[in-house]
């Protein structure tokens, strides 16, 4: 597969797992200066990792939750909260439950701060039970 197939591949997956608007939001930020970098996590973490046939879909958005919280990354945490109570049918409970497992080895503060983060993508989506 070439660079081009690959990169149609990867914004295939990077739209169904971060849906439409985040990824035509993101293209609209594309410049001389980030493009290279755009085309490469298209490439590398959506074609050549997300299509891969091992785990499914729904497998890979867990251990992305997981590992964001377990680096502190925030920001993606939330993106990827968001995306998969939006695009990937994950309820609040699916959520709680990532974090209550990843918070067993990652400690407390971190789970602290994820629910916090959380609970305010939940009322950002309308899905706060």
């Amino acid at each position: 597969m070439d660079d081009t197939e690959r990169l149609k591949r990867g914004e295939a997956i990077r739209r169904k797992v971060l849906g439409n608007e985040w990824v035509d939001r993101t293209a609209k930020n594309r410049n001389a200066f980030n493009a290279e970098w755009i085309d490469y996590i298209t490439r590398s973490p959506w074609c050549d990792v997300w299509t891969r046939p091992h785990f499914d879909e729904r497998t890979r958005r867990i251990l992305v939750i997981g590992t964001m919280m377990a680096i502190g990354r925030w920001e993606e945490f939330a993106m990827h909260v968001r995306a998969a109570l939006t695009e990937g049918q994950f309820s609040a409970d699916d959520i709680k439950e990532i974090i209550l497992q990843q918070a067993n080895y990652c400690g407390v503060p971190v789970g602290n701060h994820a629910f916090k983060v959380a609970e305010q993508v939940l009322r950002d989506t309308g899905k706060l039970p």
